[in-house]
């Protein structure tokens, strides 16, 4: 009994930091999923605003807003609210819009040689975009907001 006394505190030095490690691989995938995620899910709202509202501008704080709930930690978006580069296109007919939303986030050394092999890193880290392309009006639907409401005041 003598000779084992104190080897679960040897086992557990060795172990403990070998299963941080992997804990720590294994998260940080999970928080470019949760920040591309929000991204895109502001894009589809904010596709759908845009399709709505004439003005760019309060599309684009509308989608800043939709991006707070992206946490300002390292792992998940870096620069502040500054770095994030919304992009809205609407097409000439109004059938359809085109939101793309993107930011940069510094992945954990071993995770960002991984991405640099990729080609998806800049100097800030890396750079990830969301895009949405919605069909906001059908095809079949003729005239504008006012010619509907005209119709159902008639």
């Amino acid at each position: 009994m003598r000779d084992q006394a104190g080897q679960s505190t040897v086992e557990a030095a060795v172990l403990l930091p070998v299963l941080m490690l992997l804990f720590a691989l294994l998260m940080q995938p999970v928080c470019v999923l949760y920040t591309r995620m929000l991204m895109r899910h502001a894009a589809a709202e904010t596709a759908r605003v845009l399709a709505t509202s004439a003005d760019e501008a309060t599309c684009r704080s509308f989608a800043m807003r939709r991006l707070r709930a992206v946490p300002e930690s390292s792992l998940f978006h870096v620069g502040g609210q500054s770095d994030w580069i919304v992009r809205l296109e609407r097409s000439g007919d109004g059938q359809t819009c085109s939101v793309a939303i993107g930011g940069h986030l510094r992945p954990l050394p071993l995770f960002g040689v991984v991405t640099e092999s990729l080609g998806a890193r800049d100097s800030m880290g890396l750079y990830v975009e969301e895009s949405v392309r919605e069909q906001v009006r059908p095809r079949w639907l003729r005239g504008e907001y006012e010619d509907w409401m005209a119709e159902w005041d008639a």
